[in-house]
């Protein structure tokens, strides 16, 4: 079989050796490079890359065992196959001597050629053996490197891919995890302890601790999903409540999927979690908000029902204005509840709205601390407001440019009063009988407030005096015209 060819080095100081060992080492094809001293076999080792150094132990000047210990001294040449020739008996001493320096073999003379041939033969085979190792094995590390360089890429790549994911899944609201349905070995990324509000430290993973994070409603879903995958489902969704450890239930949603062995049966399930307790909440919010605005609506309408029923007048065109006033009056008050959330209404600003249709210029002074009313109280005062604005427009102090009003009010003990004062408007005569203002003022004020009204008709201007609990609720009130925000609801729009 071709092969490469080895250099071989023959050194000796007598011509006549050297064309022998040539001869002799002729058939075995290798290249033979001949030194015919020590500096000069030197000269050649720094040049040519030798597999085999076949020496001539005598020889002047420099001998082989100088030769060869200046050749060991350099690293290169450190396993580098040499042979002694020797013309004389040497010693055992004299082997070991040689030995030392770096002699593989020892040739006696005269040098039977088969021998000689033969060890050369061996050393070269190695040399060529040992290089040819040398490339696979450099081959080999080049393999190695360029399949590690390739693996760090692809481990690069899928650490940056699972960062994605993890953020992905962290955004989401979403956790992964694996069954193995054998072994009973579960693993949970990030996400999941999250979503169960547990930590890998202090939460081992196992049937039993899962379940008992699981709303009690819930475990027969749980349950169910084996149920279904050792029936041979391969794919399960389903809606579930958590408890943590802190108390707080979060709902979730869940998809699994099974990997069947060979023979159906089912060998591990991967799945992933969704938190979906902001999207129930917003459920639940949109809920409560439809049932609020059904009520509120049902609301208004009976008052509006109320006031068209009750209201009475001599011609068409007062009954007109007077369900017009009062519609108009309640309006406002909504307005003013909805930019609140229907969380209440601040008195004054209450006042104000009721007091904005009459334009007065200079005319009203308003003093009293800031008070929240309730939806229910705003709406039911706003009413009696206006039928004392009303009643003031026509007949009182805003019915002429002198006219004065100052509106005061206070609380004490969760009790509004309120005071109204009416000076330099046309002379007040006390009335015989309560017109329908009046009346519907008291009995929103006392029936429905479960507060009180005072009239003092003065002549100087009507003096009037209002106290309505704020926080106190009757039963007519709660049947009929109770708007105030549910605490669910509350809790939704805040």
């Amino acid at each position: 079989m071709d092969h490469e060819k080895v250099n071989i080095l023959l050194v000796d100081d007598q011509p006549a050796k050297l064309l022998a060992y040539e001869v002799i080492l002729k058939d075995l094809g290798e290249n033979l490079v001949i030194a015919s001293s020590g500096r000069e076999a030197l000269e050649v080792l720094l040049k040519t890359e030798i597999a085999v150094i076949l020496v001539d132990v005598c020889m002047p000047e420099l001998d082989g065992f100088e030769l060869a210990a200046m050749i060991r001294e350099h690293p290169r040449f450190q396993k580098t196959a040499m042979i002694f020739i020797s013309a004389i008996q040497v010693s055992d001493i004299d082997r070991l001597r040689g030995y030392e320096m770096g002699a593989v073999d020892y040739v006696p003379v005269p040098v039977v050629p088969e021998v000689l041939r033969a060890k050369v033969k061996v050393f070269a085979e190695l040399y060529r053996k040992t290089r040819e190792l040398e490339r696979l094995n450099q081959d080999l590390e080049d393999r190695v490197r360029a399949r590690t360089a390739e693996l760090e890429n692809s481990t690069a790549k899928l650490r940056e891919s699972e960062e994605r994911r993890s953020m992905a899944i962290a955004a989401g609201k979403m956790g992964s995890w694996d069954w193995d349905w054998v072994n009973g070995d579960w693993m949970w990324d990030e996400g999941q302890y999250r979503i169960f509000g547990v930590s890998p430290e202090s939460f081992e993973v196992n049937p039993a601790n899962v379940q008992a994070l699981l709303h009690p409603d819930d475990v027969d879903q749980l349950r169910k999903a084996i149920a279904e995958f050792n029936k041979g489902t391969r794919a399960y969704e389903t809606e579930f409540r958590i408890i943590r450890p802190d108390g707080e239930v979060r709902w979730c949603v869940g998809t699994a999927a099974a990997t069947a062995d060979a023979n159906g049966r089912v060998v591990r399930v991967s799945g992933v979690t969704v938190d979906i307790t902001e999207r129930k909440r917003a459920e639940e919010r949109q809920n409560l908000l439809a049932r609020e605005v059904d009520h509120r609506a049902k609301n208004a309408l009976a008052l509006a029902q109320s006031i068209v029923r009750l209201t009475r007048a001599d011609e068409v065109k007062a009954y007109v204005d007077a369900v017009e006033g009062r519609i108009n009056a309640l309006a406002r008050v909504h307005t003013i509840l909805s930019l609140s959330s229907w969380q209440g209404a601040e008195l004054s600003k209450l006042i104000d709205e009721e007091l904005a249709p009459y334009s007065p210029s200079g005319q009203v002074k308003l003093a009293g601390p800031a008070v929240q009313l309730l939806p229910a109280t705003a709406q039911t005062l706003a009413l009696a407001l206006h039928e004392l604005f009303t009643n003031s427009a026509k007949y009182g102090a805003l019915s002429t440019r002198s006219g004065r009003l100052a509106i005061g009010w206070q609380v004490e003990n969760d009790l509004l009063t309120l005071t109204w004062e009416e000076t330099g408007g046309p002379l007040v005569r006390t009335p015989k009988s309560r017109g329908f203002g009046t009346r519907s003022l008291l009995a929103s004020v006392e029936s429905q407030l479960g507060g009180q009204a005072q009239f003092d008709w003065r002549s100087e201007g009507l003096l009037c005096l209002l106290e309505v609990p704020l926080t106190r609720k009757t039963a007519a009130t709660q049947d009929k015209f109770e708007t105030s925000t549910s605490p669910e609801l509350q809790r939704a729009l805040g």
